[in-house]
């Protein structure tokens, strides 16, 4: 299967998050001539794969020396129970991902985590309700598995 730019990148980044121990500082224009890509494109990976659901803090500064600092954020097991109060299918397979990257539970789970709360075993609800359900019973499932 091939990678997409938007793989490429952040599996770069990831790369670097790993050689550094959780913590990358990169620079936009840097890493769109590394990739031969626009700024833009980075921008696009980084707020896509890199968000606070997904378990990290990106901080960023602008201007000739600016930076893009992105730090992965272990967070404990009840602070991500609090997280899915009102979690919506990105939301929730964001934090699935993120228990799976550090550790809390296997691949097994995430699987049954992702069956569990995904569209299709939601058909039956109102999708103006699926959220709520989505939410609820991920809810149930972390604070039984963890």
């Amino acid at each position: 299967m091939a990678m997409g730019m938007s793989d490429l990148i952040a599996g770069f980044i990831n790369e670097m998050l790993r050689e550094e121990n959780g913590t990358a500082e990169l620079q936009r224009s840097d890493l769109a001539t590394r990739f031969n890509c626009v700024p833009s494109q980075i921008n696009y990976v980084i707020s896509t794969r890199f968000s606070p659901e997904h378990g990290y803090i990106v901080e960023s500064r602008r201007g000739g020396g600016g930076y893009i600092r992105i730090t992965r954020v272990r967070t404990d097991p009840e602070m991500l129970v609090m997280h899915t109060v009102n979690a919506d299918r990105s939301t929730t397979a964001a934090l699935i991902s993120n228990l799976l990257d550090s550790g809390a539970i296997d691949g097994k789970t995430a699987r049954l985590l992702l069956a569990a709360t995904g569209d299709a075993a939601l058909r039956p609800i109102e999708p103006a309700q699926r959220d709520r359900a989505r939410a609820s019973i991920f809810k149930q499932m972390l604070i039984k598995i963890i």
